[in-house]
């Protein structure tokens, strides 16, 4: 790539941070959050989006929709994934795990927020290629597998956040226990087809879990759960 291919891409990138940031602004009514952290915004300037979205569609990285990764999935809306990932409030010594890793992006603006990053993916492909991104853009706080999401990663629990990045009807029961005391989840939960609603989950020291619906979404749907 050459030095101006690199420098036109990090101009989409600030492009890109200036749309979510006016975004923010408004849905503040919605989501309570006029702002999102400098530590979120720094992390979206930073990863190289169009790394991970499918090919021929590098020129279309950073603009604020979602895109198809092939195989029925999609990355998130650029600004779903700032919100999302600031709802979940990551400090830098936290074990963040992501249910849903599709191409990766999301987990690698996680990873540049967090101490780990664990991350699973049900379809294969999809999780082989997103490994092999981690490994070459230098990412070694990101450990990812294969696997069920709705059974969470037990042995790395307790976890101080979880993301769902796919839709459910509720929220598994694995991810809450999985969940540490004074811990935060962000998932959307909803029917498919059709909107959902993307929700906060808190679980108070006490063990005690609050919900908070923080705004409509629509994401595909997480697979798995009970059966397979």
């Amino acid at each position: 790539m050459t030095a101006d291919a690199q420098h036109d891409y990090a101009a989409q990138r600030r492009q890109m941070v200036e749309e979510i940031a006016r975004m923010a602004r408004d849905a503040r009514s919605e989501t309570g959050r006029a702002v999102l952290g400098e530590r979120t915004m720094a992390a979206m300037a930073k990863v190289p989006r169009h790394l991970f979205v499918a090919s021929g569609q590098a020129d279309s990285a950073y603009h604020n929709r979602p895109l198809a990764i092939g195989l029925g999935q999609t990355i998130s809306q650029p600004f779903i994934v700032a919100l999302m990932t600031d709802l979940m409030e990551i400090k830098p010594a936290d074990r963040v795990l992501e249910i849903g890793t599709g191409s990766g992006y999301q987990a690698a603006v996680l990873a540049e927020l967090a101490g780990t990053v664990y991350t699973i993916e049900i379809i294969e492909p999809l999780g082989r290629e997103a490994a092999g991104r981690f490994k070459a853009l230098g990412y070694r706080n990101i450990i990812s597998r294969i696997g069920d999401g709705h059974r969470g990663w037990a042995e790395h629990a307790p976890f101080d956040a979880i993301m769902v990045t796919a839709a459910t009807g509720d929220v598994p029961p694995a991810l809450i226990e999985q969940l540490k005391p004074g811990g935060r989840l962000v998932i959307p939960i909803g029917s498919q087809p059709g909107v959902q609603t993307l929700y906060l989950i808190r679980k108070e020291a006490d063990g005690k879990v609050t919900r908070q619906a923080v705004l409509a979404v629509r994401f595909v749907p997480l697979t798995g759960g009970p059966g397979r």
